[in-house]
């Protein structure tokens, strides 16, 4: 699929306003019709997508895209959790640094680390500094969560 320019700066520029890859700001969007359940089924759904994307970048090189990615998967999951297990939508990173807590009350925590882990790709985007080994141990830990979080939602 090829976008426009306009629309493309438009979705950066939306997606930058609200702390969010353009992924998980047109996944908000599309998904703002459906109930709290089928949503973080989607949410789940595109989480582990992230997370393939993110294998496929690190294999290419592109350590950046990796970060990225992996920051997404993170998020969009436990952006789910909190659909399902609270009926909230977390639209900032403040809300989703915040739920992490309870999140980590609930499968342990682990999940702490794994959301600093997390963030730290989310700068590692911006900024470029992580090594290879870093973001594969990030891409491992986020897997993890991920799976955990989908589990948990499958009760």
């Amino acid at each position: 699929m090829i976008l426009s320019r306009v629309v493309l700066e438009l979705l950066e520029k939306k997606s930058r306003e609200n702390d969010m890859s353009i992924d998980e700001y047109l996944l908000e969007v599309l998904t703002s019709d459906l109930n709290p359940r089928d949503r973080a089924d989607k949410y789940i759904e595109a989480s582990l997508e992230l997370l393939e994307q993110a294998r496929k970048e690190l294999d290419k090189g592109d350590l950046r895209q990796a970060s990225g990615k992996i920051w997404g998967a993170v998020a969009l999951g436990i952006k789910a959790h909190a659909y399902v297990k609270v009926g909230r939508r977390l639209s900032s990173h403040r809300e989703l640094r915040e739920y992490k807590d309870k999140l980590a009350d609930e499968l342990g925590d682990w999940v702490i680390v794994v959301f600093q882990q997390a963030d730290s790709m989310h700068i590692n985007f911006y900024e470029g500094w992580a090594t290879r080994k870093e973001i594969e141990k990030a891409l491992k830990e986020a897997e993890k969560l991920v799976k955990a979080i989908a589990k948990q939602l499958e009760k």
